[in-house]
């Protein structure tokens, strides 16, 4: 069975952003580009290679599909994470590009139905979204996100774009594998399981 997973790089309180470096995103007076760089390490990026290699497609937002167009074509055959992304089909969600050719190899747009065709698209494929942040927002609202995979770096930041803004569905999700790296990042694959259930707590329910 298909799935649509979700991936991010994260602090603390929220903030997602690529790590590519300081002037990768300067939008709205965005000062700390390049946050997650220092707490990389071997193990992150094995896993982060490990991860892209169970991908079918790649999923895109428009800032971030003009970002990895502009730097992963550079990336040899012997890069395992450029050459995979090179490689598989990419599927650009942006009204803005209608009408014109993507030049990345296997890039296509998706039409007005996103969400109706990422259902066909995922159809038994795993479809992996990167960064994307603002577009992965509408994806959650349309509720056609089956997993998050989450790396969590330990720093605050205090302003930038954060993944779960105003509008975002109540939801509840199961934790499927997790493992921290020496450097302290926790990378983390939530499963969407439904809607938020609820109760109370206290000396007099018993749940104490």
């Amino acid at each position: 069975m298909g799935k649509l997973v979700v991936m991010a790089f994260m602090t603390l309180d929220g903030v997602v952003q690529g790590p590519g470096g300081p002037d990768e995103d300067r939008e709205h007076g965005f000062a700390h580009g390049g946050w997650a760089v220092p707490h990389f390490d071997d193990a992150l990026l094995g896993h982060v290679e490990r991860f892209v290699r169970g991908a079918d497609g790649l999923v895109l937002g428009r800032r971030t599909y003009e970002v990895f167009a502009a730097t992963w074509p550079l990336a040899g055959d012997d890069d395992p994470v450029g050459s995979k992304l090179n490689r598989m089909p990419k599927y650009v969600g942006s009204r803005t590009l209608q009408g014109q050719e993507l030049a990345w190899e296997n890039a296509s747009l998706l039409g007005d139905d996103v969400a109706g065709e990422l259902i066909r698209l995922k159809r038994d494929r795993e479809l992996q979204v990167h960064g994307s942040g603002g577009f992965v927002q509408a994806l959650l609202r349309q509720g056609v996100v089956d997993e998050l995979h989450l790396m969590t770096f330990p720093v605050v930041l205090g302003s930038g774009k954060r993944l779960f803004g105003s509008g975002t569905v109540p939801a509840t999700f199961s934790v499927e594998d997790s493992v921290v790296t020496g450097k302290g990042v926790s990378a983390v694959t939530y499963t969407r399981r439904g809607g938020v259930e609820y109760g109370a707590m206290g000396p007099e329910t018993g749940n104490w």
